[in-house]
């Protein structure tokens, strides 16, 4: 096998797919993809977890170069969507350039040879661009509790769903109550004696417009692109309305907001329950979830609703941090991932040889969310300030790779090694967060994963969809400083 390559991408999820499928097709033919597991799928493939999918629309969670006219939902399940990205990957001869069961457990930047070292668990390579596309929802967090490890029960993470387990007839915990817990909770609750849900921040909850699509439908949509185009407008339109209420919330966010206490009234008849369920927090402070069955699920008698966090666990019991109890058969996780402080921010060392996470020091930072000072010809796909409330993740991840491509053409055009200057990404991540105060992301009166370890957000785009395809997915080269090739550093 090829020891070095033009590009190196990390990660064969939806990022990394369409990385190798747009280099490709601008004749950048000399990559690898590296995936640690055996399939393509990224977040799709690891969270199997009962219930599992998507709260955008399947029409606009999907590439612009591949639409699908035949999904079977407006908002498909977590095995239509893994199928789909798997298809798009053989469609596309992805498996010429990918190489499954290969974890990257290092890159470094050498100076001196001006290309990147990447180790492995398959030997190490070198690359003259680094694209990091493991995305952000890759690696569950584990909460750090006291007594977990010797709990004498199952216990497992929401993404790292046990389907050998039944829950049939169990008392089980669950840990955590958002976007994940709101999709399997109702699972639980239909088959499990009791369920303990441990709440340590009621969420915003929504009804989810969502239906099964006739087959008249279906017929329409394949038959007709014009049709198709106008249903994804209309979709489109209705999400970034959402956005514009993320970046005024007065009044659109309290519109939504009193919609979501009016549903709240009518999904939970019990007013102690509806008190324990209602946030205290503007809605948008944290991420909004959608779903017909889960505040329905919390009044139904085999479900206990514990409003506080967990302290520890003493042998087969849970210890909320008021001090309430149960007694349990499993623990099943439903406490995130590594968002802000994702992993491959430990292995990436820069020209200066420290890592990501070292040079962040508790608040990621990259100029555009793409290119990071310090570490030249490497690229994150979905990086900080990019998370929004109602954009689709494809939309994103097709506006970074874009610019990542001409970013690789023109070096390699003009045989540059390129750094984002220290300049432009300070003024670029001041523009940011300037333009993040009095949006809903940065309501006081919440703590959610868009703040980081210095209480910065870190995570959100405070502009809508259009200007985030506009300015992330525009190549310029004068926002770089232009190091010496090879052959210029060594006269």
């Amino acid at each position: 096998m090829k020891t070095h390559h033009d590009v190196v991408v990390i990660g064969a999820g939806i990022s990394g797919i369409c990385a190798a499928i747009k280099l490709r097709e601008a004749e950048v033919t000399d990559l690898v993809v590296l995936e640690k597991a055996n399939a393509y799928g990224g977040t799709w493939r690891a969270n199997t977890y009962p219930g599992c999918a998507c709260d955008v629309p399947s029409r606009l969670y999907s590439f612009s170069f591949a639409q699908r006219p035949d999904w079977s939902r407006i908002y498909s399940g977590q095995p239509e969507i893994l199928e789909y990205i798997e298809s798009v990957a053989r469609e596309h001869r992805l498996d010429e350039v990918t190489r499954f069961g290969v974890e990257v457990t290092g890159a470094r930047w050498d100076a001196a040879d001006r290309h990147w070292k990447i180790f492995t668990s398959d030997g190490e390579l070198t690359a003259r661009f680094l694209v990091a596309a493991a995305g952000p929802w890759s690696e569950p967090k584990i909460p750090d509790l006291a007594g977990l490890d010797e709990f004498p029960g199952e216990v497992f993470h929401s993404a790292r769903w046990n389907h050998d387990y039944d829950v049939t007839g169990k008392q089980l915990a669950v840990i955590g109550s958002g976007a994940s817990a709101v999709q399997f909770v109702p699972h639980l609750q239909s088959k499990a004696a009791k369920v303990h849900l441990f709440q340590r921040t009621a969420h915003w909850v929504l009804p989810k417009p969502d239906y099964a699509i006739s087959r008249m439908e279906r017929w329409a949509l394949r038959s007709s692109a014009v049709f198709q185009r106008g249903m994804k407008s209309i979709e489109y339109g209705a999400m970034e309305t959402v956005g514009l209420a993320f970046h005024r919330p007065k009044p659109l966010m309290h519109v939504l907001q009193a919609l979501g206490r009016i549903y709240l009234r009518m999904a939970v008849r019990d007013r102690a329950l509806r008190a324990k369920l209602t946030p205290s927090y503007l809605l948008g402070c944290k991420r909004i979830l959608f779903s017909n069955d889960y505040l329905q699920s919390l009044g139904k008698p085999n479900v206990t609703v514990h409003e506080t966090g967990v302290a520890e666990i003493r042998g087969t019991t849970v210890v909320g941090s008021d001090g309430s109890m149960a007694d349990v058969d499993a623990i099943i996780l439903g406490t995130g991932f590594h968002i802000l402080d994702m992993p491959v921010a430990d292995i990436i060392r820069g020209a200066d040889g420290r890592t990501l996470t070292e040079h962040w020091t508790g608040s990621p930072e990259a100029y555009l969310g793409t290119t990071v000072t310090g570490f030249p010809n490497a690229f994150i796909v979905l990086g900080p300030s990019l998370g929004t409330g109602h954009s689709s993740a494809f939309t994103i991840v097709e506006a970074q790779v874009g610019y990542i491509v001409d970013a690789i053409r023109w070096s390699k055009s003009t045989d540059a090694v390129l750094d984002v200057s220290s300049e432009v990404q300070a003024a670029y991540i001041d523009e940011v967060q300037s333009a993040l105060a009095g949006t809903a992301y940065n309501a006081a009166s919440c703590n959610s994963y868009y703040v980081d370890d210095n209480g910065r957000n870190s995570f959100s785009w405070p502009w809508s969809t259009n200007e985030l395809i506009r300015r992330v997915g525009r190549f310029d080269s004068a926002a770089f400083t232009r190091l010496p090739t090879n052959q210029e550093a060594r006269r």
